[in-house]
């Protein structure tokens, strides 16, 4: 089961960004301020072995984070946390989300959901690894080319 994070979760979440992003895991302060930002959608699996986190600006959804336990790897999780940070996105044009381009199981994962590569960012990470700026186009992409079209 998916749910919107709560601030209870953020001693768990803090400790499981830790396991999974090491010197790049997000501080308790940082998962507070993403839980009650304003455009934030911020949900978690029941048992908090996994979690997705967005932020809208305009028509534009940035998938910021989606992280899950190891040990709940390839059992769907994942899926379904980006299935339901689609939700709501009707009036987007477009998802964008930045990947390592040494983390060949999330641009797999990625290209499997329709998202491609658009730009390249150098040294984006500590490590000084390259990132790669992914879009997935949404429903509100085609009703603004259907208006453009039309004006």
């Amino acid at each position: 089961m998916i749910r919107p994070a709560t601030p209870a979760d953020i001693p768990a979440l803090a400790a499981l960004e830790q396991e999974l992003f090491g010197a790049d895991a997000w501080s308790e302060e940082l998962i507070r301020q993403e839980i009650e930002g304003p455009g934030r959608t911020f949900v978690v699996t029941d048992d908090l072995s996994g979690y997705g986190v967005t932020m809208t600006a305009g028509d534009i959804v940035d998938l910021l984070r989606i992280g899950v336990r190891p040990g709940a790897r390839r059992s769907g999780v994942a899926s379904a946390l980006l299935d339901e940070l689609l939700v709501g996105t009707d009036d987007a044009s477009r998802m964008l989300l930045e990947v390592s381009v040494s983390n060949a199981a999330a641009l797999g994962f990625y290209v499997a959901r329709q998202f491609s590569v658009i730009d390249v960012r150098p040294h984006y990470y500590r490590d000084g690894s390259e990132a790669l700026v992914m879009c997935r186009w949404l429903p509100g992409a085609a009703r603004a080319q259907t208006a453009t079209a039309h004006d």
